[in-house]
């Protein structure tokens, strides 16, 4: 019994922390959010202001994640190789295109974001550091996700349905999805049309190890009349050639489609 109420705090306080890492919420917003009686939020709050893991936000009556966390953020960062290989890269293509770089990694059937680099004209709000979003929404996610296994794509989409829509641009059908994916694989290269944000694009492509294992993904995001007008051919090459270089680095080969001078 000890145990089971053990584990039914650690996960309220999960669920807690969880919801705070999306930004300052209310008590009454924690409530709603994860089904909390108040006495209980309040509570848990309290305890975690005590350690330094919540504080008081910006506003009276709002709460958010306390500095204790950082370096336990900053920790679990450091353990991803392809965040310092792949750092160097991403400031060649941030140079290049003056648009959102993002590195993504994978955790079960979603992207993680472990590195981004702000773009110079506009920025990307959908995906900050440590934001996740599914493997079929998004160039990086879908650049991942091609590189799975066919039958693997078949076993996402019985485990995410329906698949979830971000705009009316998301290809949320199993068959269109499998017939996008197959193109990306084909090319190398993931286009996200507006599929996340409307009126933002991306390209995508993933990055492999010495096992042919998807270890991650580098993308370019921004305004869609930027990402995939005249620059469209530069930028991809570009970008394919980043991931190409990064997967050497990991012990891999060519990642796939074309490969273009980086310099």
């Amino acid at each position: 019994m000890a145990n089971e109420n053990g584990l039914m705090m650690i996960r309220k306080v999960a669920e807690v922390l969880t919801f705070l890492a999306q930004g300052e919420a209310t008590v009454a917003e924690i409530v709603e959010a994860t089904g909390e009686p108040r006495s209980s939020v309040y509570r848990l709050l309290s305890g975690l202001q005590s350690e330094d893991f919540v504080e008081p936000g910006t506003r009276r009556g709002r709460f958010r994640l306390g500095m204790r966390l950082l370096p336990l953020g900053a920790a679990v960062v450091a353990r991803f190789d392809e965040r310092k290989l792949a750092q160097p890269v991403m400031e060649r293509l941030h140079d290049l295109t003056g648009e959102t770089v993002f590195l993504c990694v994978p955790h079960h059937d979603e992207a993680i974001c472990v590195e981004r680099l702000a773009g110079k004209r506009v920025q990307s709000l959908a995906l900050r550091v440590g934001g996740s979003l599914p493997l079929h929404a998004g160039a990086a996610s879908r650049a991942m996700l091609a590189r799975r296994e066919a039958s693997e794509w078949d076993d996402y989409i019985r485990r995410n349905s329906p698949l979830a829509g971000f705009t009316p641009s998301t290809v949320v059908e199993p068959a269109g999805l499998k017939a996008l994916l197959a193109k990306t694989r084909e090319s190398g290269l993931a286009i996200s049309d507006q599929d996340v944000t409307v009126g933002v694009a991306a390209l995508g492509v993933a990055i492999t190890d010495y096992k042919g294992q998807v270890r991650g993904a580098l993308s370019i995001s921004g305004l869609r009349e930027s990402v995939l007008g005249s620059s469209l051919g530069q930028w991809g090459d570009a970008l394919i050639a980043a991931g190409h270089e990064v997967s050497r680095a990991l012990g891999c080969g060519l990642v796939g489609g074309q490969v273009a001078d980086f310099g």
